[in-house]
């Protein structure tokens, strides 16, 4: 029991001294460019959101990285031919929903 307590409180101070980076994503207003120019933590970021977004309540919590690797590129294709669109309308054109 002490092991355990001792982790949680080193958890706690790695977590208090980590500096703080909070972002807001409106993902409904951003654009196919602003995605790709978002760096590599926002692309990733959106790509997960976007892959569990699309696949809803009723599947199974499966990350089929084949699948995911395919739609990541597939997407960064069409925003790059259309970085003036809305990523929630790639993600529509692209995985459909």
């Amino acid at each position: 029991m002490k092991t355990m307590g001792a982790l949680l409180v080193a958890a706690g101070l790695s977590f208090w001294s980590a500096p703080a980076h909070a972002v807001v994503l409106d993902l409904s207003t951003m654009t196919c460019k602003q995605f790709i120019e978002g760096g590599e933590d926002t692309i990733k970021l959106v790509l997960t959101w976007m892959d569990g977004w699309y696949k809803g309540d009723s599947d199974e919590a499966i990350i089929d990285t084949d699948v995911f690797v395919e739609n990541a590129k597939k997407f960064g294709t069409y925003c790059a031919k259309n970085p003036t669109i809305s990523i929630v309308n790639a993600a529509e054109k692209i995985l459909g929903k």
